[in-house]
């Protein structure tokens, strides 16, 4: 079984590791306090260290699961994993199944959202309530900025130069992607650890290309969102998110008519770093009217 790595700072992630076997894969999750299940599902370059400060403001009322993808974090892929969104939502499935998590109240952002809203369109039963960052959850298709984002970014060519060689995501997108706060040195490296090597960034580098190749995949969930739209939603969300916008927040807004909206002014994509004391207030402000329905 895995064990953590020595660079992982126990000042910054104070929590135990654990690990389990999903199709293969080596999972690695953290699980802290007791009561109502949270789950949070990170999303490109990012991993359970992203929900730090959320289970810290939450761990007193809830029991916050976090867990890394395969090939993101701390979690190991099988031979023959190629990272795609499909792949990491099955073993998301099949972690929740494995630790028989229901009553979930499942938190979402980047890529969590497909994920996450894959499995839940699968098991709406497994699910109490959605707190909804920026994210989507439909085909991106017509989107001319995405796309261009998707083909540059995901090419072998200029995809590889950036994302393998430069690391382009954790040195130039999460420094834009965090406005309201700069992350220290130590809190960067442990975004950085995870992926040392060109080859150890192909995970990240699978992301953006599936923005347009998991279109089947997207479709399905948008296809299923009917099936969870009688959730209780909470919508956290950045309004100075350079890729999610204004339409992207009404969609969501549209899709669940049991919501609250709070939005985190001045705040980019992620979320979890920009404004985690505003979510924890928001999730604990909002979570104990579903108690009593709604």
């Amino acid at each position: 079984m895995a064990t953590r790595p020595a660079w992982v700072d126990d000042r910054l992630f104070p929590f135990q590791s654990r690990f389990v076997e999903v199709d293969g894969a080596s999972v690695h999750y953290i699980d802290e306090g007791e009561g109502p299940v949270f789950v949070g599902l990170h999303g490109n370059p990012t991993w359970s260290f992203l929900y730090r400060h959320i289970v810290l403001g939450l761990k007193d009322r809830f029991r916050c699961v976090a867990l890394d993808y395969p090939g993101f974090g701390l979690s190991v892929a099988p031979a023959g994993y190629r990272y795609t969104v499909a792949e990491h939502a099955r073993v998301v499935e099949g972690f929740l199944a494995q630790l028989g998590l229901r009553e979930v109240t499942l938190m979402v952002q980047d890529w969590g959202g497909p994920i996450g809203l894959w499995v839940a369109t699968r098991h709406p039963e497994w699910f109490r309530a959605l707190v909804i960052g920026n994210t989507w959850a439909w085909p991106m298709r017509g989107e001319r900025s995405t796309e261009l984002f998707s083909k540059a970014l995901g090419s072998a060519t200029l995809g590889g130069l950036l994302v393998r060689r430069a690391d382009v995501f954790v040195n130039v997108f999460m420094r834009a992607g965090i406005r309201r706060k700069r992350l220290t040195p130590a809190e960067r490296q442990m975004y950085k650890r995870p992926h040392p090597t060109p080859t150890s960034r192909v995970p990240v580098q699978v992301m953006p290309r599936e923005i347009l190749a998991a279109h089947d995949l997207l479709a399905e969930v948008e296809q299923g969102l009917g099936r969870v739209a009688d959730k209780p939603a909470l919508i956290v969300w950045g309004d100075k998110d350079p890729g999610f916008k204004e339409r992207h927040r009404l969609r969501w807004e549209r899709t669940f008519p049991n919501h609250r909206t709070v939005i985190l002014r001045g705040a980019s994509h992620y979320i979890q770093e920009d404004a985690p004391e505003e979510i924890v207030a928001a999730i604990r402000d909002w979570w104990p009217g579903q108690a009593a329905g709604g």
